[in-house]
């Protein structure tokens, strides 16, 4: 099986265009444990720098599930743990980095924001791309599932450039046949960045004021704590094996992971 090209448009699956926010879901992410027995799995995440990356890695070294995480990035992390190991990579060349052994769960936090990457294409290349090179280095070490965070509204027949290479995304993710992928799709995520976006911060004001109004289907434009979509990526691996494809819109993001640990 070979890599697919990073950078590369890959081609949209017709079977899969679209992934509708309907079935199964929270009831198949319950109960522990998971497809290994507490202690004796690998978990591999990427993006662990970011908002809710950070939170996740944080969740995944307290994890019994979980004997050695391994976490995948563009940059060091200034974090150290007895079960963690970090990997400096380059996304575009996976196979030729260490980024190779056992995998039986992988998380992918990659994501940017067409102004932080410069231009559409260079925010292509971290949120499909990347992602799917990832995916696949998971795959070809042994995962059986993998989770990822897209974005509410992702779709790759979106007029939005943003939610369509979410949702390009997505599909091809489906087309790698993962026996349990979990799609992500959170509203606007609220936490500590270590960077600012000042959008996100009017964005943030306005869904504060409007939130009394978002009720019954509306409810999932609510804003969104990062730690409670971090919450909700591990629980959801407690589940059993070989879901299929999973997709979480906010909303139910908010109902897995909304109660502490």
């Amino acid at each position: 099986m070979n890599s697919p090209k990073f950078g590369a448009k890959m081609p949209r699956c017709a079977a899969i265009p679209f992934f509708p926010e309907a079935g199964r879901r929270g009831e198949a992410c319950a109960g522990r444990p998971g497809p290994n027995a507490p202690g004796m799995a690998t978990a591999w995440i990427a993006g662990a720098s970011g908002l809710v990356g950070a939170e996740l890695l944080r969740q995944l070294l307290a994890a019994a599930e979980y004997d050695r995480v391994i976490a995948l990035g563009r940059r060091p992390l200034e974090v150290e743990h007895p079960k963690l190991t970090t990997l400096t990579v380059d996304f575009a060349a996976l196979e030729k980095t260490g980024a190779e052994g056992k995998c039986d769960d992988a998380f992918c936090c990659l994501g940017t924001t067409i102004k932080a990457a410069g231009s559409r294409e260079a925010f292509r290349a971290v949120d499909h791309a990347a992602v799917l090179a990832f995916a696949w280095a998971a795959q070809r070490a042994g995962a059986k599932r993998f989770f990822v965070i897209t974005v509410l509204g992702a779709d790759p027949e979106s007029r939005v450039f943003y939610n369509r290479v979410k949702g390009e995304t997505e599909a091809a993710l489906a087309v790698l046949g993962f026996p349990t992928l979990g799609i992500f799709r959170p509203s606007l995520l609220l936490g500590r960045r270590a960077q600012a976006r000042s959008g996100e911060r009017v964005a943030a004001a306005l869904l504060w004021l409007v939130e009394p109004l978002l009720v019954g289907r509306l409810r999932k434009y609510r804003a969104i704590e990062a730690v409670v979509v971090a919450r909700a990526m591990l629980r959801c691996s407690f589940g059993r094996a070989g879901q299929g494809v999973l997709v979480f819109p906010s909303d139910e993001i908010q109902d897995l992971g909304g109660f502490g640990a």
